[in-house]
């Protein structure tokens, strides 16, 4: 199965201020679109996040574009609109000790956030057999690549995403991870950042 991953537009925010769930406007979606319809093969079903910097680019793209909840960014909780630079400075000392398993407070680690996305891709593979388009953010991408290239968090967590970029996961069969016991699927990612 071809699964296109797509990040939204820029967003309308000055910089140095923590956005993970903060619904926020981005850059015209249209021109990122006109672009992106040139790599999509016709007919490609499309999920975007309900946050509106994906939300809108999947409209541009798809008249019938979905949404699904689960493939949000991460949630940042209490630091949502805050400049980092307000942010505890210890809190943000564990947070870079153990990225994977580290909440902020009111908010989740990057492993729920890998736990939803993966279970969202799941279910919606199990819906559509040759290809889908994902419009979503960096940390829910990174974290789809991460768990399908079986990539530690240190290399998954800073993948190069643009923003309007879209990459090109493939995925087969199933294979067996005996370190969790659960199964994955064999993947290869085609491109990233087109």
């Amino acid at each position: 199965m071809q699964i296109f991953l797509i990040r939204h537009p820029r967003p309308r925010l000055e910089s140095g201020i923590c956005y993970g769930q903060l619904d926020i406007e981005a850059e015209d979606p249209q021109p990122v679109a006109k672009r992106l319809r040139t790599l999509l093969p016709a007919a490609t079903p499309i999920v975007a996040s309900p946050l509106r910097r994906a939300r809108c680019l999947a409209e541009a793209l798809h008249a019938q574009a979905r949404v699904d909840a689960r493939l949000m960014e991460i949630d940042f909780g209490e630091w949502e609109g805050r400049r980092w630079s307000e942010i505890d400075r210890r809190l943000l000392e564990q947070w870079a000790s153990d990225v994977l398993h580290f909440v902020p407070p009111g908010g989740e680690s990057a492993a729920m956030l890998q736990a939803r996305v993966i279970d969202c891709v799941d279910s919606l593979r199990a819906e559509h057999a040759e290809r889908l388009a994902l419009v979503t953010h960096a940390g829910a991408i990174r974290a789809a690549l991460g768990y399908w290239l079986q990539l530690p968090i240190d290399e998954w967590s800073q993948l190069p995403l643009g923003f309007g970029s879209i990459s090109l996961l493939e995925i087969d069969g199933h294979v067996g991870l005996p370190q969790t016991g659960s199964r994955q699927a064999a993947a290869q990612l085609r491109y990233l950042n087109r």
